[in-house]
C-alpha cells in the first residue's frame, strides 16, 4: 500500500540523520533532540549537515582542534572555540575543494549555516551547559537584495504554447512529449495558477483533490496542512489531466500520487524542476525560470490584481508578511509610480503650472 508521501519522506530523512549523528559529537544528539518539538526532521538533518561541516573544518584547519576525531569532541571543546575560528569557518566556506570537488558558497549559504552554529550555541549557552554564546559575536554576512525574476503576461502564454504544442523541442524529448504533454501542463498551470511550493505539489495525492469545492490538500513546510483553492483554467488542465490518470496502473507503492512518471512512480522534485527548466528554456531563453520562478510570478499577479499583500502572504503560505512584503517592495514602488502619474493639476494645457512663486490661497 501507497504510504502518505510527507511520512515516507519524514522516514526517510530521520534514517539519513539517525546516520549522520553517529560522526559527530554526541552533544549534536543532545542539540537536534532538544529542538524536535520545534523544528522538522528537514531542518534538523540540515542542521546536522552543517554542523558536520563545521567540525570538519575545525579539527582540519585550526590548530587547537588538529589531530582530534570529530566523534570525540565535547561540550568542553566548545568552550574553547573563538568567535575568530567561526569568522575562519564563513571565510573558508566562500571557496573550497570537498572530495576533488569545488565547492562555492555564497552570502545566503554562509548566513544559513551561520544560523546554525548560533542555534547550537544558544542551545547550550541557555541551558548553562557552556559559558559563553560565540557564536552570536560573530556578525552575519551582509545579503544584498535579489531582483524578482519572473514571467510578464506574454511569456505565461508563450510557454504553454511551448507544452502543448512541443515546438522547439528535440528530436529525443519530442518522443516523450506526446505522452507526458498533458501532465505537463497541468503542472505548469498548478504553479501559475496557485503559487504553489515544489515540495508541495510533489507531495499532492489524488485524494487531494476536491472537484465540488475546487480545493487542493498540501502539506506546507513545517508539516502543516494547508487547504488553496484553484480556478477554473487550473480545474479544466487538472480535469484534463485526470482523464489520462486514471487509465494508468502505478508502480507499487505510488497507488496515491497525482503526478506520476514515465515510469509510473511519483515525480520527483528533481524531475519537475528539470520539466520546467526544459520548456522554459525554449520559450523564455533569456530568462532562468524554475519552479520557484512561477511561485512569484503568480505572486506577482496576485499582487497585482488585488493590492492586498496580507492575501498574497496567506495564499503563499508566508508566516510573516514582512517576508512577503520585501519580495514584492517593488511592485509597491511601480503602484506608487502609476499613482504620481494619474493625478492632474490643471484641466488642459492652457494653465501654466504650479510653481513655488504663485500666489498662496487661504488655507495654506
Amino acid at each position: 500500500m501507497d504510504e502518505n508521501y510527507n511520512d515516507k519522506k519524514n522516514k526517510a530523512y530521520t534514517v539519513k540523520q539517525r546516520t549522520l549523528l553517529k560522526e559527530l559529537p554526541s552533544c549534536c544528539g543532545t542539540f537536534l533532540r532538544g529542538i524536535e518539538s520545534q523544528t522538522s526532521v528537514l531542518t534538523r538533518y540540515g542542521y546536522a549537515v552543517d554542523l558536520k561541516t563545521f567540525f570538519n573544518f575545525l579539527v582540519a584547519e585550526i590548530d587547537d582542534f588538529k589531530g582530534k576525531k570529530i566523534v570525540e569532541l565535547t561540550l568542553a571543546d566548545m568552550e574553547r572555540i573563538k568567535a575568530y575560528d567561526i569568522e575562519l569557518f564563513l571565510e573558508h566556506l566562500t571557496y573550497y575543494n570537498k572530495e576533488e570537488r569545488e565547492i562555492v558558497n555564497h552570502e545566503r549559504a554562509k548566513a544559513r549555516k551561520l544560523s546554525t552554529l548560533r542555534s547550537f550555541f544558544k542551545f547550550f549557552f541557555k541551558r548553562e551547559m557552556i559559558s559563553n554564546n560565540v557564536a552570536a559575536l560573530v556578525d552575519a554576512p551582509k545579503l544584498y537584495e535579489r531582483s524578482i525574476v519572473r514571467l510578464e503576461a506574454n511569456e505565461i502564454a508563450e510557454l504553454l504554447d511551448v507544452v502543448e504544442a512541443g515546438a522547439g523541442l528535440s528530436p529525443a524529448q519530442k518522443k516523450y512529449h506526446k505522452a507526458t504533454k498533458t501532465r505537463d501542463a497541468a503542472i505548469l498551470t498548478l504553479f501559475l495558477g496557485t503559487g504553489i511550493r515544489i515540495s508541495e505539489l510533489v507531495g499532492i495525492d489524488m485524494s487531494d483533490l476536491d472537484f465540488v469545492n475546487n480545493t487542493f490538500l498540501i502539506t506546507r513546510k513545517g508539516g502543516n496542512q494547508d487547504m488553496l483553492v484553484f480556478g477554473a483554467e487550473v480545474r479544466a488542465a487538472l480535469l484534463n489531466y485526470l482523464l489520462e490518470r486514471e487509465t494508468v496502473s502505478p508502480a507499487p507503492g505510488h497507488e496515491k500520487a497525482l503526478f506520476l512518471s514515465i515510469q509510473k512512480k511519483r515525480l520527483t522534485v528533481r524531475a519537475i524542476e528539470n520539466l520546467v527548466k526544459k520548456y522554459a528554456a525554449i520559450a523564455t531563453p533569456l530568462k532562468k525560470i524554475s519552479p520557484h520562478k512561477l511561485r512569484s510570478t503568480y505572486g506577482t499577479m496576485l499582487y497585482q490584481e488585488t493590492g492586498d499583500i496580507y492575501l498574497v502572504a496567506d495564499v503563499l503560505g508566508h508566516k510573516d508578511v514582512n517576508t512577503t512584503r520585501k519580495h514584492y517592495a517593488a511592485i509597491s514602488e511601480d503602484r506608487r509610480k502609476i499613482a504620481a502619474q494619474v493625478i492632474k493639476l490643471r484641466d488642459d494645457d492652457n494653465h501654466p503650472p504650479i510653481t513655488p512663486n504663485s500666489e498662496k490661497t487661504e488655507g495654506d
